[in-house]
Parts: structure tokens; sequence; C-alpha cells
């Protein structure tokens, strides 16, 4: 039997957090354990900003988790909306986990993946160099662009500096890991199309085999719209990260323009339903109080256990973006999306990936962000027939989803392309 080879993953989130990255990264992990060793360098769970007592008292945890082993590094805890708080908190996951790597032993293949901003890339070169391995570099989001994309700094120098320190990481790695065609086409203009480096693009994906179609007659989702008053309601839902990238308050302005009677032909309420936490999300609860919006509902993020059924309790699911995050970054949550066969009222840039398959799969409707009279139209038809078939339009997602976007399919595509390396 041979020997399988060990790949070291630095995950700034890992489970049990809830984020995004973290979720598919321990997808990933496990699924490759049939062909590596795999070890996972990651902060203790911390994505609320908030730090159980069990994961203050050392500074490093090794846990093993559905046979991955973990590798956990203590962090302060912070909150979202201070930025020198956040800082602080990634500081120390990136200099701490430096230190881990020296706790790992041989190690043939490092990833690391673009979270943090510009520091998961040199802790992937820094990992190459000490380990003397082969470096696989994930990009979910591109950094400075995201940064700028949102006005998060103006500092030109500082963004230069990013830019620089991350193209590097680029140029250095052994391959690059993409996850959408416009995130292709920035890595091409970040290098002119000139010596770019090596790259393959690979969707990412929701485990369909955990999140699947259910009907609203379910006990569990009709559980879950009993509990958030959503029973016998037209539910148009946003589910995931209330923060920057999604111009959220925007989005509620034009939400407002319905008032909170607004019914569907057949007499059922329209409601509005934000399901996760972010940044923004008091911001965006002290703007539907003051506006007196009764039609807009906010939920609690859902356990992994639980998203099939909140997935589930929707008639329609928001997927957005703000302008100029096209080639920056991918909604990930339009696959769960997708998997549970609901029609998606997308605000994406054109040409943007996720906007390209729903185009291709006419699972739903499309407008650019920022376009908020289109936006409120879509709104509109999703509202005026909610009485048609709209269950054709998100079958048409799921199928292309599971003939093209598996779990397994993508896994697949990692594993044969580290082995190429």
């Amino acid at each position: 039997m041979s020997i399988k080879k060990k790949l070291l993953i630095y995950a700034h989130y890992y489970l049990p957090d809830t984020a995004s990255t973290g979720q598919i990264l321990a997808e990933l992990a496990q699924g490759l354990l049939d062909r590596f060793d795999v070890t996972v360098i990651c902060v203790v769970p911390s994505y609320t900003g908030e730090i159980e007592d069990k994961y203050k008292d050392k500074k490093y945890y090794f846990e093993n988790i559905s046979g991955v082993n973990v590798i956990r590094v203590r962090v302060p805890e912070f909150t979202k909306s201070n930025k020198i708080s956040r800082v602080k908190n990634i500081l120390s996951y990136f200099f701490r986990a430096m230190i881990a790597t020296n706790k790992t032993g041989k190690i043939d293949y490092v990833m690391s993946v673009s979270q943090p901003p510009i520091l998961g890339g040199l802790l992937g070169i820094y990992g190459k160099w000490i380990k003397k391995s082969k470096f696989i570099y994930q990009i979910q989001d591109f950094n400075p662009e995201q940064v700028l994309a949102v006005d998060y700094s103006k500092n030109k120098f500082i963004t230069s500096f990013m830019m620089a320190l991350d193209k590097f990481s680029c140029k250095h790695s052994d391959l690059v890991i993409t996850v959408g065609r416009d995130l292709v086409e920035t890595l091409k203009n970040r290098f002119k199309n000139k010596k770019v480096p090596r790259y393959v693009l690979i969707n990412n994906w929701i485990d369909e085999k955990s999140i699947y179609p259910l009907s609203h007659d379910n006990q569990k989702v009709q559980a879950f719209r009993e509990k958030y008053n959503l029973t016998d309601k037209f539910v148009i839902m946003y589910s995931g990260n209330l923060g920057l990238y999604y111009d959220l308050l925007n989005i509620l302005k034009v939400i407002k323009k319905f008032d909170n009677n607004t019914k569907t032909q057949n007499g059922k309420e329209v409601v509005f339903a934000f399901v996760g936490d972010g940044s923004i999300k008091k911001e965006m609860e002290e703007y539907v109080n003051n506006q007196n919006m009764k039609n807009v509902v906010f939920i609690p993020y859902q356990d992994k256990s639980e998203l099939i059924y909140s997935l589930n309790a929707a008639d329609v699911h928001w997927c957005v973006n703000a302008k100029g995050i096209k080639g920056v970054s991918c909604p990930s949550k339009y696959y769960g999306l997708a998997a549970v066969a609901k029609p998606v009222l997308s605000v994406l840039e054109s040409g943007s990936e996720i906007r390209c398959i729903i185009e291709e799969t006419n699972s739903g409707l499309v407008c650019d962000p920022e376009d908020y009279d289109q936006i409120y139209s879509n709104i509109k038809w999703f509202i005026d027939n909610a009485n048609s078939d709209l269950d054709v339009m998100g079958q048409r997602g799921y199928s292309y989803l599971i003939k093209n976007l598996t779990k397994e399919k993508s896994i697949k595509k990692y594993a044969d392309e580290i082995c190429d390396l």
C-alpha cells in the first residue's frame, strides 16, 4: 500500500465556524483524505468574534475532526465593526499559524486560501519555503481589489503594497486555483497576460447530499417557518453574511417601496427575511425599525445541520454582490440556493461567474448592482408571478448543479490537479 502524501491547509476559519470558506475547506479536507494525509491550521472557533472559555487557556489546540488533523491557534476576540480589533485578530492568526507550521512534520503540499486578505497567500509562501513543498494558492477573493471595490481603504500606498504582496504570492505558487471565470480574467490582468502563473478554475460547491429540495410541507421546514412567523407567507430570503460587499442597505431602501400589506395574487403576505449576521446588521435593523418595515424579519445564523430547512423555507432567494465585485469574489451561497431548487433574485455584474450560470440555466432573474429600478421590477415580477410554477425555474438551476457542480466532481478536480504538480 502506497504512503499518502501530506497536505497542509492554512484555513483562517474551519468547522464549526459558519464562515462559507471554512465550510468549503472542511468538506475539501475531508474529501481529500482518500489520497492525502491532511492537516489544517486555523483559528479557534471565533467567526462571530466571541471565543468559548475552553479555547482561552492555551495558544494551540490539537484536534482530529473526521480524520483531519486540526491545529487551532488562539486569537483575541473582536468586533466586526471595529477595524482595529479585526486587524489584531488577523495578525495573531498569521504569526501563530507560522509557529504552528513547525508542529506539522514533513509536508509535501501546502495550500493556502486568500483569507485573511494578503496574509493567506504569504502564509502559503512561508509554508512552501519552510517545508520545501509545492504551494497551491486557492483564491476565493482577490485583494486589494476587494478592498478598493467597497472603499474599505483609499490609501494608495497601502493598496499598492497589498497588490505587490499578493502578486508575489501568485507568482511563487505552483498552482493558483480560482473559483470563477471572471476571477481567471483578474489573475491574467494582474500579469497583463504575460508570465501568468499556472492556474485552474474549479467551482465551489454545496454538499448536495446534505442540502437538497424539501417541500414546505416538510415538518422541519414548517417548524422553521412557524418559529419566525413565515407560515402561509411568500418569503423572499437573503441567507448569509450581512456585510460590506452586498449593498444591502440600499436594497432595503428598494424593499421599502413595498408596503407592509403587499400580497401575492392568492393573498399571501410578502415577507423579506434576512438570515445571518455581519458588520452592518445593526445598521440594517435600525433602518427597518425607523421605517416601520413590518414586512422584514431578521433571523440568526443557522447551524449547518439546520441550513437545509432554512433554505427550503424560502420561495425566492437573493444572490447579490455590490458593484465592483465582479472578478474579485464569487458568491458561494448560490450553490446552496440551487441545491434547494429555488429561483434566484440575482444582483450581479454581467460576466461574473454566478450570473453567467443563472443566465445560462434560466434559473432566476438578473440585473446589475445599483440598478435599483430593475431590482424593484424583478421583486415585483416574483410577487406578481407567485401563483405560477416558480418551481420550474428553480429546478433548472438544481438540474445543472447536479450534472456539473457536485461536491464530488469539484473535490476530484482538486485532487487531480495537486497530484499533477
